[in-house]
């Protein structure tokens, strides 16, 4: 009997070792990984062989991209006029920059035009909040005076208090004969009673789940998830930016504390990129197809607003990290400053050489990052490359006011970005984001005077001050360094 079950158990070990070569292979020769994150899965492969083969089914899975590259290309074709003819302008420099001192930055304009299909548009308006209760007090107003449609897709929420006035508004809204499509991401959203949209749905209300899982209480897909938060509204009005949906985001977390995020309210034409996003996350997660037809891109006066703008997006449904390529377009354009607030800092070469660069070349480089941890790994590999930052000259600052779930970045007081995405790999390969990058003065002056606002509240983490870290947190920032081309 023994020796049956001894036979089982090693047969049941090679099985796994010939499934781990096999993976192995895969990584190495068919999916073209970068060397970073080839190497991660090949040493957890190695080191941890039945658990890693279960974490690579999870986490290590590339997307099929037939069908988003359809909609992509779909959505593309619509505009492709459009987006070619401010193209040229751009180039031929006859583009007519209502505010001259944006054509500075007609080379990043036209990066993310052509990376992204991200048009330019100047007709914009846009109001700043960084606290959960006035941002959603200002978003329940303007679902209230919705007369159309109201879109809305967000990766986390609750069924709690903020979240249950939010959908008892959206039924009264259907009830009313406005048309409501809300897009939630299954993984975000875990914790989610499957009836809580039964509400919405009875009354005529949709709601649909981003890549949900096929097999009740497991999603082998945890990679690849819709981190956008957006609302659209009868096409005229939009928000993006940090706030998901819980009344820990309105600072009622014992844990948590008070909250402290960013969060843009947008009118003006910057709203139909939004739109078309939408449409096409609904059109990937949903039964129902919709078309990308007019009824939803009101025209725009030209007087609607000033303020330049560009929306967006990337995810694993493009070959680019068109986010990230802003980022350090930004960086690399900065002269006097540059201030980033982020939650998660797991930036890859590219970007930390942009910054350290920055540094070197007597840019003030501030970065301010959370004190307070919220996932372990990620939360010890941040501060794993804070010693590259400190030694290159930069500054970093730990927000001890709440927690810091901002993602803003501030150049030279001139221009600036707020949206969904985060400084890690996750954010830039793997989920699906959105930022509005705003060519304004005065919108980037306002950012950047509350990035100095948070500064009040923060202490400086010095190289002095670093270099004195206990030794356990040496040991957990270096596993977790290990670990972070798949965090």
């Amino acid at each position: 009997m023994r020796g049956i079950i001894s036979m089982n158990i090693q047969d049941i070990f090679s099985i796994f070792t010939l499934l781990n070569i096999f993976l192995a292979i895969t990584v190495i020769f068919l999916e073209r990984r970068n060397a970073s994150s080839t190497w991660a899965w090949l040493m957890i492969l190695y080191f941890i062989p039945v658990i890693g083969f279960i974490l690579y089914l999870i986490l290590g899975q590339k997307l099929r991209k037939r069908k988003l590259n359809k909609l992509l290309r779909d959505s593309q074709r619509i505009i492709e006029d459009t987006v070619e003819g401010q193209k040229l302008q751009l180039e031929q420099r006859d583009f007519a920059f209502h505010d001259p001192g944006m054509s500075a930055y007609r080379d990043m304009i036209l990066m993310n035009l052509v990376g992204s299909y991200s048009l330019y548009t100047q007709n914009n308006s846009v109001q700043i909040y960084t606290d959960g209760n006035s941002k959603f007090d200002a978003l329940l107003r303007d679902i209230e005076s919705a007369q159309h449609h109201i879109h809305l897709v967000y990766y986390i929420v609750r069924n709690d208090e903020i979240g249950n006035r939010l959908l008892d508004a959206l039924i009264e809204k259907v009830k009313q004969g406005v048309e409501v499509r809300f897009l939630y991401d299954h993984i975000g959203s875990k914790g989610l009673p499957r009836k809580f949209f039964a509400k919405l749905t009875g009354v005529g209300g949709h709601a649909a789940a981003f890549f949900p899982s096929r097999i009740p209480y497991l999603n082998m897909k945890l990679n690849y998830r819709n981190h956008r938060k957006l609302v659209i509204i009868d096409g005229f009005t939009g928000y993006i930016g940090g706030f998901n949906i819980g009344d820990e985001y309105l600072g009622r977390s014992k844990y948590f504390g008070e909250w402290r995020d960013t969060h843009l309210r947008v009118k003006g034409q910057a709203v139909q990129q939004m739109q078309a996003q939408f449409l096409m996350d609904w059109n990937m997660a949903s039964k129902g197809m919709i078309d990308l037809n007019e009824r939803y891109f009101p025209r725009f006066k030209p007087g609607d607003g000033g303020i330049g703008m560009q929306v967006v997006a990337s995810g694993p449904d493009s070959e680019y990290q068109q986010i990230k390529d802003a980022y350090i377009k930004m960086i690399y354009s900065a002269k006097e400053s540059v201030s980033l607030q982020t939650p998660y800092f797991v930036p890859d070469e590219s970007l930390m050489t942009a910054l350290k660069i920055a540094a070197l070349s007597g840019v003030e480089v501030k970065v301010m990052l959370p004190s307070k941890q919220d996932h372990f790994f990620v939360y010890w590999a941040t501060h794993s490359y804070v010693s590259e930052l400190l030694a290159g000259g930069a500054k970093c600052y730990l927000y001890e006011k709440g927690f810091l779930h901002a993602k803003t970045l501030v150049i030279d007081g001139q221009v600036a970005s707020v949206g969904t995405a985060n400084i890690d790999i996750r954010s830039f390969k793997l989920n699906f984001e959105m930022n509005a990058f705003l060519y304004d003065s005065t919108t980037a002056a306002e950012l950047q005077r509350i990035f100095e606002e948070d500064l009040l509240y923060c202490e400086e983490l010095t190289i002095e001050k670093y270099s004195k870290r206990p030794l356990m947190n040496r040991f957990k920032e270096s596993i977790s360094r290990l670990l972070s081309p798949i965090l």
